[in-house]
């Protein structure tokens, strides 16, 4: 968030903006749900050239602010919340103005990773689901547009601060300015690697699903409900309440299997064949199609996994683990080979931290069981295989290795040159956008209401 230094030094500001953005993009999320039921309480609070800042949009963020940080108090926290969102009313302003483009797939890209890690925050997509009572498909239609309009904000910031620099010298000067009571202070964290093994799905169990599907699809075609089926057998939680619909979708916003299927649907009622996806086993009905986008209900089944399989993925993570604890292979050359883990197979299994997208992880950034599992380990020791879920609530079986331990401290040019780096750089792209702000002020259509005429504003937006 865009909040005076006035408040808190620099180097803690930098730090709790960057754990702030990160509740905003939340925020996005719950706003629209929120004020849904009261739209009395909404209204115009501000405008900058084209583009408006409701109450809602401030009242999400204080209430998310607010429930982050308890103990954070700050008389006037909605002044500087509406400062920072004219701010980026005004980067998006002249985005638009500039004629900044996002592609499609720079959008279902981002929002993609953004809903991962918020289903590895909440513990499942079932559950992120459960607490909207929304699809994935349907929170991501309602947050596609305002993630669109995020991201043409910050390509509208990198090209007024992507120039700046900074040297070795210059963070070092950094750093031997902050006041040593103001440094920042890190938990334990470590550096990770894994191997993921997902449990076969026996042949009697896909035979089982497709018999079932297929049953389905011939009790449609002798005139049965699709809705009811789904309602009744769909274990997509978020759709079959409400009979498999998925809502208006593009191809982009599908797995690639599902929506190949789905947009060679031709007639409203027309089923495809059987599907198979990450998800597992789709039927699928076309409702409707408009242009690009389709309206489609599914009945989804997801293969049970028996302790047969468990036991056999269990046997291979010992095999692979046996193989690098004799040296015939390393680690990373195992993760490359056998992992069915696709975001870190490719890099030797190196587990990257969703949330800041570095290699450094805390307790915190980690599920219960991993948790449990890397008290008990030390630098350089392999676990022993262990049985715990992935993003989309799939029992999953990975053995893991501790390659560096950084202990608790405070934070130091050795250890964290890069953060103090990023705060450096932060700062100095901070220095630019002061001018910038000041320079485009002036220029743009800018009206705030008078319920906030008396805020203490850090620049002149009331003119």
């Amino acid at each position: 968030m865009f909040l005076t230094t006035k408040t808190i030094s620099l180097p803690n500001l930098i730090l709790l903006k960057m754990k702030i953005k990160l509740f905003f993009i939340f925020s996005l999320f719950v706003s629209s749900f929120i004020f849904a039921q009261d739209n009395e309480v909404d209204g115009i609070v501000a405008i900058v050239g084209d583009n408006i800042i409701l109450k809602s949009d401030i009242e999400n963020q204080y209430y998310q602010l607010k429930s982050q940080y308890k103990t954070y108090n700050d008389p006037n926290i909605k002044c500087t919340i509406l400062e920072d969102l004219l701010f980026q009313k005004l980067l998006l302003n002249q985005a638009q103005i500039d004629s900044v483009e996002i592609s499609e797939s720079e959008v279902l890209a981002n929002l993609n990773r953004r809903i991962d890690y918020f289903i590895s925050q909440v513990g499942s997509q079932q559950k992120l689901e459960d607490y909207f009572g929304k699809t994935i498909l349907e929170i991501k239609a309602d947050f596609k547009e305002q993630l669109r309009d995020q991201m043409m904000t910050e390509k509208m910031k990198n090209k007024i601060t992507g120039d700046i620099k900074v040297s070795p010298q210059d963070v070092k000067i950094f750093f031997d300015n902050i006041p040593k009571d103001s440094l920042p202070s890190y938990p334990t964290q470590y550096e990770l690697q894994q191997i993921v093994i997902n449990p076969p799905i026996s042949d009697k169990e896909i035979w089982r699903i497709r018999k079932k599907l297929n049953e389905f699809r011939s009790r449609v075609e002798k005139g049965e409900n699709f809705s009811t089926l789904a309602i009744l057998y769909s274990e997509d939680p978020g759709s079959a309440k409400k009979g498999g619909e998925l809502g208006y979708v593009g191809r982009g916003d599908l797995v690639p299997e599902f929506a190949a299927a789905a947009f060679n649907l031709k007639k409203p009622g027309d089923m495809s064949g059987i599907v198979k996806t990450k998800f597992g086993y789709h039927l699928i009905q076309l409702i409707d199609r408009q242009g690009e986008k389709v309206n489609v209900r599914h009945i989804l089944l997801i293969p049970k996994t028996d302790n047969n399989s468990l036991l056999k993925a269990k046997a291979k993570l010992d095999s692979i683990r046996n193989l690098i604890q004799i040296d015939s292979l390393s680690f990373s050359d195992a993760a490359s080979k056998f992992s069915d883990d696709e975001q870190t197979k490719n890099n030797g299994g190196i587990m990257i931290n969703i949330q800041t997208g570095k290699t450094r992880l805390s307790l915190s950034d980690l599920d219960k069981t991993t948790q449990d599992i890397i008290k008990r380990l030390k630098v350089n020791e392999i676990s022993t295989p262990f049985l715990t879920s992935d993003l989309q609530g799939r029992q999953i079986f990975k053995i893991i290795k501790i390659t560096k331990k950084i202990p608790p401290h405070t934070a130091n040019l050795k250890d964290d040159y890069q953060d103090i780096q990023n705060m450096c750089l932060a700062a100095k792209k901070q220095e630019k956008i002061d001018e910038w702000i000041k320079e485009e002020i002036p220029k743009t259509y800018i009206h705030i209401d008078k319920s906030y005429g008396n805020c203490p504003f850090n620049y002149q937006w009331i003119k």
